[in-house]
């Protein structure tokens, strides 16, 4: 049976901080990776923080994350 290894991540991921969540998120995938992780878990809606609320209807918010991906 193949083995994986797997990261669960945490951290406060700020609302409508994509870009420093996104590099937050790139940190500790690669604290996880050099760990031996080799697939890292965040929590649903990471990357532009929890809740978004009206941000969501903002099409530059929607642009920044689509960039940071």
């Amino acid at each position: 049976m193949t083995k994986l290894r797997l990261a669960l991540a945490q951290h406060d991921f700020p609302v409508g901080a994509i870009a420093a969540n996104a590099a937050r998120m790139r940190a500790l995938a690669t604290q996880a990776r050099a760990r031996g992780a080799q697939l890292v878990v965040f929590p649903e809606l990471a990357l532009c923080g929890y809740p978004p609320e009206d941000l969501l209807l903002r099409p530059s918010f929607l642009a920044a994350g689509t960039r940071a991906l």
